[in-house]
């Protein structure tokens, strides 16, 4: 278990994960363990706004438990179009919005890292999706804890 924030500020809760992610349970497990070790502060889910996969999960599940009364916000951070910031053209702008959401600090950082999919991607060997993996590699970098499934 983490420490908790000094009450009033929220426990930020960092998802990154691959685009393709099925497991909505683990999802959801890892962020109803995230409001226990957050003890008695509200809760700030921050993600990628990525219409699919861990993200898309993330999003649903934080939804849900704000609807079944725990104080629970999402920050959403879209690579394209963000309110604050712009990310630049692809295929810079995800890493770059992952380095921006990481800046701006976490509690803990939930990582849902399947193989990588993308047909962009020259390798030809097993390895795991870049755009989730690097995330990670900032966060561990910045200090903040990381709690790893991977698919």
């Amino acid at each position: 278990m983490t420490t908790p924030t000094p009450t009033g500020r929220p426990y930020r809760v960092l998802v990154t994960g691959s685009r393709d992610w099925t497991d909505t349970l683990a999802v959801a497990a890892a962020l109803e363990q995230s409001v226990i070790d957050a003890g008695p502060c509200p809760i700030l889910v921050v993600h990628g706004a990525c219409p699919t996969g861990a993200d898309r999960h993330a999003d649903t599940h934080a939804r849900q438990l704000r609807n079944g009364g725990v104080s629970i916000d999402i920050e959403r951070h879209p690579a394209k179009g963000h309110p604050t910031q712009d990310f630049g053209p692809w295929p810079c702008a995800g890493p770059r919005r992952n380095a921006h959401m990481v800046s701006l600090g976490a509690d803990v950082c939930l990582a849902f890292i399947g193989p990588c999919t993308s047909p962009r991607c020259p390798r030809t060997d097993p390895h795991d999706s870049h755009g989730a993996s690097g995330c990670v590699r900032l966060a561990e970098a910045a200090g903040i804890p990381v709690r790893r499934w991977t698919a």
